[in-house]
This record gives C-alpha cells, structure tokens and sequence, in this order.
C-alpha cells in the first residue's frame, strides 16, 4: 500500500539510496534479493558501471521536454495525469559492449525490472522518464564508430556516438551523415525515435537512413534486423525488421549497432532567406518548387512571430512577415540553375528579393538562428518556460492547418510561434508559458490536443518527428 502512494505523494528523491531502491524495486524482486541483484549487475559492468547516486538517476530520468520538469508537473495536477509522471530510475547501469547489454537484460528479465535505454537525453516527448522505476542503461560508454566503407557509402556506429561525432570522424573522408533534428542526438537514439530534421526534404528521416540495426531484446536475446554483418542498400527478403525498430522508442529492444547510409559531401552550398505577404503564398511556393524538381536541401518555414523573436535574439533584420530560409546543394554548375528556378517561382508568389548567404560563415549564422528558434521563443518571455509541440499533415493543408492555430493562438491568448520543415508538411509550436500560471497550463494543454487531432482531421499525424514518448500515448491510439 505504501508503495503505490509514494509516487503521489514524494515530489523530491529519497536521501537514503537503500529506502528507494528497497522501496521501489521490492515491487519486482523480494527486498532480500536486491543486493543479488545490484551484484549481478555489478559482476557484469564494474563497481563504476552500477551508480545509485540521486544526481545520476535524476539525471538520466529526464530530458528535454517539459514532461520532465516543474511545467509537467502543473499540467499533470491539472489533467489528474500523476500516475504517468515523470521519476527517476532506481538504478543506473553504463555498459561497455553488447555482451554487458545482453547479461544486464537477462537478469532484469529473470527479475522482471523495467528497462530504459538512455542516449544523450534530448527527446521532446518524456520518453526516458522511469515511470515505473527500474533500471536505466546509459549507453554512453558504447561510443565506437565501426566499419566504414567510403566505397559503399555507409558506416556503422554504437549508441555513444552522436551526429556531430560522426560527422567530425568523417570530415577528412568527403562523406557526412545529413540527418538534422538540431540536437546533437545519439545516433541510435534517433534511429529508436525515428528522428530528422532540416535536410530531410532531400535526405530522408532516419528511417530512409538506416541500413542494419543490432538489437538486444527484453530477455537479452541478441538480433541484427538485416542479419548480422549485412549493408545491402535494398533488399525483398521478408519482413522489413530494421523499420519495424525504427521509431520504436525502446518499446521493443535496446539498438546497440545501427548501419547508416552516408552522402557525398557536396561541391557548393547556397543558402538564401525571401519574405512572403501570406501562409498561403509561402506554402504555394514550396510545393511549386518541389514540383519543379528542384533538389531542394532545405526549406524552412517561420511564421512572423518566429522571425520576430530570430531577429531580437540573433541581432538579424528580416522582415517581421511569414519567411522561408532555403539552402540548395550541387555544383556550381546545378547550383545556378536551382537558383534561378527557385527565385522566379518566389517571385511570383509576390516573396521579397532573396537575401543570398553564399559564404560559410554566412550560412552558418543563418542557421544557427534557425536552430536558435526554441531560445528566441523563450527570449519573448523571460522567466517562463518552453514546450514544443510538432504535428504533421499533407502540403496541401499546411496553409489552413497553420492559419487556424494561429487563429487559436490568439483566441485563447498564448504564446506559439511556429517554426517547420515546410517541405514535409511538418511544423512545430514552440509555446512559451509560465508555469506558475495554472490557468494558463490548462489552456496550453487543451491547444496541445486540439492542434494535434486538428492535424489527424486533415490525413496528418500527431507527430512529424518529436515521437510519442509519455506526451502522445493517447493520440498515437487514435
């Protein structure tokens, strides 16, 4: 009885490591074997690879999103949603190979313990919370980038390695690995989410991207979803597994190895931003460049409050109007020609004279501000707190979809500007609010489920790419 009150009633983690593990682990185990267990984990990964520090485990019970934070817990009281809030693990475990991985999943199987594989902890969506206590295993000491084929175009790499990494032990080869989601994510991490991003109008989303995975299952049962050592870049064989994984959330496996596509690093890269005196004549020239062929690497959308709050936050001086930041990669050659198609076809949707960013530093600064978005949002509001919140929908529907959350915005007084991978139909409301305002929480909760089934009305999705985590387990049912 004492145990199913505690996760209502203790905001704060326990002082004594032993209480909570006692306490919350006796529901899986009997007290007298916890210490079995803690040895066998110990026995498997060290005395440093087991912590039961309360910094440790408040850290890898939380990410990015406001599921984790002092936000949440207002909206939780609110929606009488306290029985999914976010908790720290009880236990901490830091492999170092898939074997240790495999060990530590048989003997939380044979205990029946839940397990929570833990990347770099950026999610959006609550989805590493311990909800249930249980065992955290951090991955981050997995960090090798293995077997890369520069003929073949692909490499693979363990959960520690991160984009950015991956792309720096690249740099001298002329390949990159494209996928963007802004946060410099674990690379597993954003197979098990199915992240993407900036470039995924040209390059794909992680599930365009992933080739292989190695995967250890609930009982630490070992698999590779292409068969072991296999990089086709297509295949008919049966069941198509790798994807079946991808975007799972750690609901299926823990991914270990995941096989990715790379790219050409390309020859020249031009980035432009153009104004645009409506949605509707912004999105029109999306899809008329899309249909135009052009190979388009990215194009963004910033409605007028977005690039309000850019131009305050990064010292810029674009028109406060609905904006499209573009980029375009190739040749010199293909370049110009991209170039030119894209600026005649913004033209005569009435877009303003394309600012170019030719050189890196340019280009650079022009998407930093890109992915500066979530800090100029908070910028609008100082002492409050963000939450950010993506749907997806066809591009045909992108205008109207955006046009009535804006309209829903205003009506219900609250502060969203929106920020898209227009190319995708995909875009995100980054609300800034404060959290000691309940009113004003549950008037954020209530648009958050209306964008998200306004955006299911329309053939789209609750989610274009921040996934589902603890945030849209009730959307994902519809």
């Amino acid at each position: 009885i004492f145990y199913l009150f505690l996760p209502l009633s203790c905001d704060e983690p326990h002082s004594s490591h032993s209480f909570t593990v006692c306490n919350r682990l006796c529901v899986f185990v009997q007290s007298a074997a916890v210490d079995n267990v803690l040895s066998a984990f110990r026995s498997i990964c060290g005395e440093d690879g087991v912590s039961l520090g309360e910094a440790v485990r408040e850290q890898h019970g939380r990410d990015e999103s406001m599921h984790s934070g002092e936000v949440w817990r207002a909206v939780r009281q609110i929606v009488a949603l306290l029985l999914s809030r976010c908790r720290p693990p009880d236990v901490v475990v830091f492999p170092r190979c898939v074997e240790e991985v495999s060990a530590l999943a048989k003997v939380c199987h044979k205990h029946q313990l839940p397990i929570i594989p833990f990347g770099t902890g950026t999610g959006l969506e609550g989805g590493v919370g311990a909800v249930k206590g249980g065992v955290c295993f951090s991955l981050r000491n997995m960090d090798q980038v293995l077997d890369l084929h520069q003929e073949d175009f692909d490499v693979t790499v363990e959960p520690g390695v991160t984009r950015k990494a991956l792309n720096a032990y690249l740099r001298d080869t002329g390949l990159w690995f494209p996928v963007d989601p802004g946060a410099d994510a674990s690379l597993c991490g954003m197979a098990a989410t199915s992240a993407s991003g900036t470039n995924a109008v040209r390059y794909g989303t992680m599930r365009e991207n992933v080739l292989n995975l190695e995967v250890v299952l609930a009982d630490g049962t070992v698999i590779h979803t292409a068969g072991k050592g296999r990089r086709p870049r297509k295949t008919s064989a049966g069941y198509n597994l790798t994807n079946l994984f991808v975007g799972s959330e750690g609901t299926l496996g823990i991914i270990t190895k995941t096989t990715l596509r790379l790219y050409g690093i390309p020859e020249a890269m031009v980035s432009a931003v153009c104004s645009f005196p409506s949605v509707q004549a912004a999105v029109d020239s999306t899809v008329q460049i899309l249909q135009a062929g052009v190979p388009i690497a990215r194009i963004e959308f910033l409605d007028d409050v977005m690039i309000d709050a850019c131009n305050r936050f990064s010292s810029l001086s674009y028109p406060v109007s609905p904006t499209l930041f573009l980029e375009f990669h190739g040749s010199e050659r293909s370049l110009e020609e991209q170039v030119n198609t894209t600026e005649d076809i913004t033209q005569s949707n009435g877009g303003s004279d394309f600012q170019w960013a030719t050189d890196a530093e340019t280009r650079n600064r022009l998407w930093k501000a890109r992915h500066d978005a979530w800090y100029a949002a908070l910028a609008l509001r100082p002492g409050c707190k963000a939450y950010a919140t993506d749907v997806c929908v066809p591009l045909s529907q992108l205008p109207q979809i955006i046009v009535e959350t804006k309209e829903d915005l205003i009506g219900n007084r609250l502060t969203g500007p929106i920020a898209g991978h227009v190319g995708d139909g995909n875009f995100h409301c980054l609300m800034v609010v404060d959290p000691s305002d309940a009113e004003e929480l549950q008037r954020l909760h209530l648009f958050t489920e209306r964008l998200a089934r306004r955006a299911l009305s329309m053939d789209g999705t609750c989610t274009g790419e921040h996934g589902v985590g603890l945030g849209k387990r009730v959307l994902l049912c519809e």
